[in-house]
């Protein structure tokens, strides 16, 4: 499946892109974010990092779709 996937906050720093289109198997929100964390070596646990799919949250179980845009959203500070 081809998924276009964007990067933020200290993601996009590692990555040094904003956004990319990958080529995957069919897998799960979980799935992907383990694999493309290790892949590109993204030094965060998946644990903590959010998945958004077209712009809804999605739990690790979930699957993901074909030609979807996925959002990869790692923990924030703010104040």
């Amino acid at each position: 499946m081809t998924l276009k996937v964007k990067y933020f906050a200290v993601l996009r720093e590692r990555r040094g892109l904003a956004e990319e289109t990958v080529e995957v198997e069919p897998t799960t929100a979980g799935g992907f974010t383990a694999w493309i964390l290790r892949e590109h070596s993204l030094g965060l646990p998946p644990a903590l990092v959010r998945l958004a799919m077209d712009g809804t949250f999605l739990a690790d179980d979930e699957p993901l779709r074909d030609g979807a845009e996925v959002v990869l959203i790692p923990p924030v500070a703010g104040g």
